[in-house]
């Protein structure tokens, strides 16, 4: 069947160049496109999605005293510059 759809210009580049690099008509690209679309969001529409929970583990006591966290993370810096100027890089 034969219908008008209107593409911005910038999309119909893109799909000839890919039809022409997969050897395929630019019909038969949007035709596959579609179909592919329209699984997506059929299968999107019927199911439910969970929200992604992260698991969580205790990591026990800090080792340092995290009330001057700033200034450790300087100090450690500031061992890492020594090194690489001790090994020259």
């Amino acid at each position: 069947m034969r219908t008008t759809v209107r593409i911005d210009d910038d999309l119909l580049e893109e799909l000839k160049e890919f039809a022409h690099r997969r050897g395929v008509s630019v019909a038969q690209l949007v035709n596959q496109s579609v179909r592919a679309g329209l699984k997506v969001v059929k299968k999107g529409a019927t199911a439910t999605k969970k929200a992604y929970r992260e698991k969580s583990f205790p990591m026990g006591a800090p080792k340092v005293d995290l009330t001057k966290a700033l200034q450790l993370a300087y100090a450690m810096e500031d061992e890492a510059v020594v090194e690489k100027l001790r090994f020259g890089k």
